[in-house]
């Protein structure tokens, strides 16, 4: 009995490793997407700021969704307007940069997964870019 609860714990915590390395992989792509808007919008190189960006954008982007996703038609709409916030908030400009890099970000990750799919690296997602 002992060895099948220590065998479970053991699928569990290697099926969190995988999550946590798909988690991060995903983020590193996200914050690509935003560096890449970021550079092109607003002329901001800085993949580690992109980086905890794209950090903060997955987190809010999940937590204003667990609280406001399930709302019909506008809950989504909130959801997303809440990670143009943190773009607005990180970089400068106003929300027409905001959306302008976010824009671009999603554009680049969807290249970019497109490619890593078709190589058959990754799925087709990524964390810290909305709708990737």
């Amino acid at each position: 009995m002992i060895e099948n609860t220590t065998g479970f714990i053991l699928q569990i915590g290697a099926f969190g490793i995988e999550n946590i390395i798909v988690f991060i992989v995903s983020l590193l792509i996200g914050a690509f997407g935003i560096f890449l808007g970021a550079k092109v919008v607003v002329d901001t190189e800085d993949y580690t700021y992109a980086l905890i960006t794209a950090l903060i954008g997955a987190i809010v982007w999940a937590v204003v969704g667990l609280l406001l996703g399930w709302i019909p038609l506008l809950g989504p709409l909130l959801v997303f307007v809440a990670y143009l916030a943190v773009i607005n908030a990180r970089y400068p400009g106003g929300w027409v940069d905001a959306a302008a890099i976010t824009i671009v970000a999603w554009l680049s990750v969807l290249v970019v997964l497109y490619v890593l799919a078709f190589l058959g690296v990754t799925g087709f997602e990524a964390a810290g870019v909305p709708g990737s």
